[in-house]
């Protein structure tokens, strides 16, 4: 029982990392029909510079967070104004550049901070652990939970609830549509891709906090933000939820029980979960 529960909250803990990294993919991938594979590496950037801020230079957990999500969110908007701009409807483009895109960034973060991996951080306040129901769990990964329902929630009011979000929603469902009704889409889209790099930097401070700050995040993490999105559903935040909170579920499980074949099981859910709905769980059938 124990095993269960704890596999449970370490699983939805793990799976709002992903959601948080692949919320911002699918957004991306949705409204301007763009697969960015330097996600990931806009993930590891946001992770070094909140260990930049909140261990170099002492200050607060909070401000590295902050300053994670706007470096990967300024690296992002210079990615789509200098390169993806002018690949739209160009997927082979888009992989070739975009993947070397990771191999750039990469390098320039081993240069900027080595190629040694940095440790877990976070703040004062989150050290330690919470006693309930007689267990004893870290408080570090409840805060992940809270911040990610949170998250989750403001980014459902804003594609669901608001007039830019019906304009993302238009621009997702027909662009040529939107464009002709005089929506200014390339504006809507340099602000979703600064939006996706944002909460991709962020992401990548909050997960810190299990994970630490390594280069090699930039291709493992984008593997995963790949899985969720397919399982979600492509330009679905709540596709993007439930799709993080099932794949960390059976990841957490996976390593339990069968930790030679953890990486295989999240790779069999998909592959299940496809069979039965492919164009995701959440996701408009094409």
């Amino acid at each position: 029982m124990d095993t269960f529960v704890l596999g449970m909250l370490n699983g939805i803990s793990f799976g709002f990392i992903l959601f948080l990294l692949a919320s911002g993919l699918s957004l991306i991938i949705g409204v301007m029909g763009i697969l960015n594979l330097a996600h990931g590496a806009l993930y590891m950037i946001g992770a070094f510079a909140g260990w930049s801020i909140a261990e170099d230079l002492g200050l607060s957990f909070w401000l590295a967070v902050v300053i994670g999500g706007l470096s990967a969110g300024f690296v992002g908007l210079l990615i789509e104004r200098g390169l993806f701009r002018y690949l739209h409807n160009q997927l082979n483009e888009q992989v070739l550049v975009s993947f070397g895109l990771v191999f750039v960034l990469t390098n320039a973060v081993q240069w900027a901070w080595g190629p040694i991996p940095r440790g877990q951080f976070t703040a004062e306040i989150l050290s330690g652990s919470v006693n309930f129901g007689g267990y004893t769990y870290p408080t570090t990964r409840l805060a992940i939970i809270v911040v990610g329902l949170a998250l989750a929630v403001g980014l459902w009011w804003l594609q669901d609830r608001t007039r830019i979000g019906s304009v993302v929603r238009a621009g997702m469902d027909n662009r040529e549509m939107a464009m002709g009704l005089g929506i200014n889409l390339e504006r809507i889209s340099v602000a979703v891709f600064f939006l996706g790099s944002f909460i991709a930097g962020f992401a990548g401070v909050v997960g810190a906090q299990i994970l630490g700050a390594s280069s090699a995040q930039s291709v493992d993490v984008l593997l995963l933000s790949l899985v969720v999105v397919v399982v979600g559903g492509v330009g679905s935040v709540q596709g993007a939820l439930l799709g993080g909170i099932l794949i960390g579920i059976v990841d957490a499980f996976g390593k339990t029980l069968f930790p030679e074949f953890s990486m295989f099981s999240i790779f069999l859910a998909m592959v299940i979960i496809l069979l039965v709905r492919p164009s995701g769980l959440l996701g408009k059938k094409a």
